[in-house]
């Protein structure tokens, strides 16, 4: 065979995905954020980048930020205009479950291809500096004697801190129901209102909120792990306060629709090789996240359980 030939072959193969990582050139990539700028999944898609590039495994990354509904209007864009890309990547989570539960909008995540499970992450509930309140027992307290008086505010609907501070709710004889939780579009939305005073506790992961905690513009005042992070020695678990809420929020990302077992094999291969770069350990650190590396089949079949488990509780605390 021709040497100009056999380029081209080659060239072909690598660019239909069919060729093993190790003999693929560097890609260049393409990351849906299916959330607005400055939260969680903003923050993890561009380290994941970051990663890939460090890797040797992407030539380049292009975001793009595409908020609302929890994840679904950047999820139905990927599902619709990255159908049979091998270079494209969306980043999701425990959130986007919950908003698919409570919005039921008309795309779904089977339509798209589980590729990984990243990070894990617990809550952390917040007072502004200033508030009134002093603790999470002073807010209970008048949760009890006005529900609608607290504002909870955080991701959107279905998102693991209002599915927690429903939870909360339940757990102290409130009806969930009458919980007033204000939802933003993205981290950063939410963290603006919470340091205005707009709402009275705001929730997310605590990597969303550690420089404000750390400045003391914000009041940690209760984790939803079941013991306390690391970062936050202080702040009493909420279990600790004898309410008896632990969840947590995982994020992941997935292919676009239609690719080939061999893509999918190589965009595992090359998540994989990120998650052991020195940017991704400096991000873990950065950001206080907990290493959940699951992939493939096994993703998918967690999602699909967590699909079942957060529905049940979202059934019982009255949010579905």
């Amino acid at each position: 065979m021709r040497r100009d030939t056999f380029l081209k072959s080659l060239a072909a193969l690598a660019a239909a995905g069919s060729l093993p990582l190790s003999a693929r050139a560097a890609v260049a990539m393409k990351m849906m954020l299916p959330a607005n700028p400055g939260g969680g999944w903003d923050t993890t898609g561009r380290a994941l980048g970051k990663a890939l590039q460090d890797a040797g495994v992407a030539s380049s990354v292009t975001y793009e930020n595409k908020g609302g509904a929890a994840g679904a209007i950047g999820l139905a864009q990927f599902i619709n205009g990255s159908k049979g890309d091998p270079n494209a990547l969306m980043v999701m989570g425990a959130v986007m479950v919950g908003g698919i539960i409570t919005g039921k909008p008309p795309v779904n995540l089977s339509q798209a291809t589980p590729i990984a499970r990243l990070t894990s992450e617990y809550n952390v509930f917040v007072l502004p500096a200033n508030s009134p309140f002093k603790n999470m027992a002073e807010v209970v307290a008048q949760l009890k004697k006005d529900p609608g008086s607290v504002k909870w505010g955080g991701g959107s609907r279905g998102s693991t801190e209002h599915i927690a501070a429903a939870m909360i709710a339940r757990e102290v004889g409130v009806d969930p129901a009458k919980i007033n939780y204000v939802a933003f579009r993205g981290g950063g939305e939410a963290t603006a209102a919470i340091l205005g005073g707009n709402v009275t506790v705001g929730g997310s992961g605590y990597s969303e909120f550690a420089e404000y905690i750390t400045a003391g513009k914000m009041r940690a005042i209760g984790v939803t792990s079941a013991k306390r992070l690391k970062d936050l020695a202080n702040v009493p678990t909420l279990r600790e306060q004898g309410i008896n809420v632990e969840i947590g929020n995982w994020r992941g990302v997935y292919g676009a629709p239609g690719i080939t077992a061999e893509q999918r094999k190589a965009l595992i291969a090359m998540v994989d090789k990120a998650v052991k770069s020195k940017a991704w350990a400096e991000a873990l650190e950065k950001n206080g996240w907990t290493p959940a590396w699951l992939a493939g089949d096994e993703f998918a079949n967690f999602v699909d359980t967590e699909f079942a488990s957060l529905r049940a509780t979202m059934v019982k605390s009255g949010m579905v």
